[in-house]
C-alpha cells in the first residue's frame, strides 16, 4: 500500500492523488483503433449444417469474419438504383458459388435460386469508419435434383464502392440426403 509523509499537506495529497487516478485512467482509456484496407477482406470461419425432422441434411449456416477499412459494407432497402438495381449484379453484396463434387471433381452447379444475399447497411462505431465483424447467412443445401452428396461453398463480398474482398471457400460438406 502506498504512503504518504505526513509533512505533505492535505492538499497536495488530493492533487497527487487526483492526478494519479487520470492519469490512470487515460492510459487504460486509450485503445488504438484498427486500421484497415479500404478493400474489405474476408476470413472463412466455420460452415454448420441444420437437419429437418427427418435428420436430413437441409440447410447450412455459412460464417465469415469480415474486414472494411473505409466502413462503407451493407446496402439500405432503398439501396435500388443503378449500379444496384434488381437487374445488375450488384443488387447482392454477398456472393456465393456452390459446387458439387462429381466423379471426384468440384464441379460450380447453378442453383434454381441464388444464394447470394444483400448485407444490410453497416455503420461503424469507430472515429475511422473501419468495420470488422462476423456475418452469417443461411442457405439450403440439399439439392434435390443432385445425386451427389458431397457439395462446397466460395463467397465473396462487395462494398458500396464496388470493391470486392478475396474469395474463401468452404471445406468439403457431406450430406445427409436421405
Amino acid at each position: 500500500m502506498f504512503k504518504f509523509n505526513n509533512n505533505i499537506p492535505m492538499k497536495v495529497r488530493i492533487a497527487i492523488i487526483t492526478s494519479f487516478l487520470l492519469l490512470a485512467l487515460a492510459f487504460f482509456s486509450c485503445t488504438k483503433e484498427e486500421d484497415f484496407p479500404d478493400i474489405p477482406a474476408i476470413e472463412f470461419i466455420s460452415f454448420t449444417k441444420i437437419q429437418n425432422t427427418n435428420n436430413i441434411d437441409e440447410k447450412g449456416i455459412l460464417k465469415i469474419y469480415f474486414t472494411d477499412g473505409d466502413g462503407n459494407m451493407g446496402l439500405a432497402d432503398s439501396d435500388t438504383m443503378p449500379p444496384f438495381d434488381k437487374t445488375s449484379i450488384y443488387y447482392y453484396n454477398f456472393f456465393i458459388t456452390y459446387f458439387e463434387k462429381q466423379h471426384g471433381q468440384f464441379v460450380e452447379v447453378a442453383p434454381a435460386v441464388t444464394f447470394n444475399s444483400r448485407i444490410p447497411l453497416l455503420t461503424s462505431s469507430s472515429s475511422n469508419g473501419a468495420l470488422k465483424g462476423e456475418i452469417e447467412i443461411e442457405i439450403f443445401i440439399n439439392n434435390p435434383f443432385s445425386i451427389y452428396d458431397t457439395i462446397k461453398f466460395d463467397a465473396y463480398i462487395v462494398d458500396r464502392a464496388l470493391q470486392a474482398s478475396n474469395v474463401i471457400s468452404t471445406n468439403e460438406i457431406i450430406l445427409k440426403k436421405h
